[in-house]
């Protein structure tokens, strides 16, 4: 039996490179946000779009995709490109016989009762890490990957650094597990062993 985890976590925390590290088959929830000229986008104070915020995302897409997966064994999937902020194409992502599906994003917290309201069989991770690492991590990666101007990645850095104790008390009141990195690794290892 195929199993999924719900990896929730404040951006730049290494969601993404746990899941690779897990050997996972990876969801990558970034790909289900809405184009940029959308419109009626939320905007922050500074007048840039909200990227955090919820109605920037498509939840009824990322969780159709996961029931896809487990219930065809594949999922057309979107390519989002973030320094673009519009979706670029689509791809097909084929179960291929992987035990353990890791769909990872900041949505996350909002996909679990979707999924669990359609009956996805769903376990929630939250990675927990130190907020001046992860503002670390987050900036050092979005300036490698050049995904806004530095000046957008500087503000948006500092909102995110002040909203990650909210972040993580929204990820447990939801449901989810606070694991630190080393725990996520062992506990993904422990549940892709497990077999129906």
């Amino acid at each position: 039996m195929t199993r999924i985890v719900l990896l929730a976590g404040a951006s730049g925390s290494g969601k993404s490179r746990l899941a690779r590290a897990a050997h996972a088959l990876v969801v990558r929830l970034d790909d289900f946000y809405v184009d940029a000229d959308a419109p009626g986008l939320p905007r922050t104070p500074h007048g840039f779009v909200d990227w955090d915020d919820v109605r920037t995302w498509d939840a009824a897409g990322a969780a159709g995709a996961l029931s896809s997966l487990l219930r065809q064994g594949f999922a057309d999937l979107p390519d989002y490109s973030i320094s673009e902020s519009r979706r670029t194409g689509w791809h097909r992502l084929d179960l291929d016989g992987h035990e353990l599906v890791i769909a990872e994003g900041i949505f996350a917290i909002e996909l679990l009762p979707v999924a669990r309201a359609q009956g996805l069989p769903v376990e929630a991770l939250y990675l927990d890490r130190s907020p001046a690492l992860v503002a670390w991590l987050r900036l050092r990666r979005d300036l490698q990957e050049r995904r806004k101007s530095p000046a957008v990645l500087v503000q948006r850095g500092l909102d995110l650094w002040r909203a990650q104790p909210e972040l993580k008390r929204r990820a447990l009141a939801a449901g989810f597990r606070p694991v630190t990195m080393r725990q996520a690794l062992a506990l993904l290892s422990r549940i892709d062993s497990v077999r129906a």
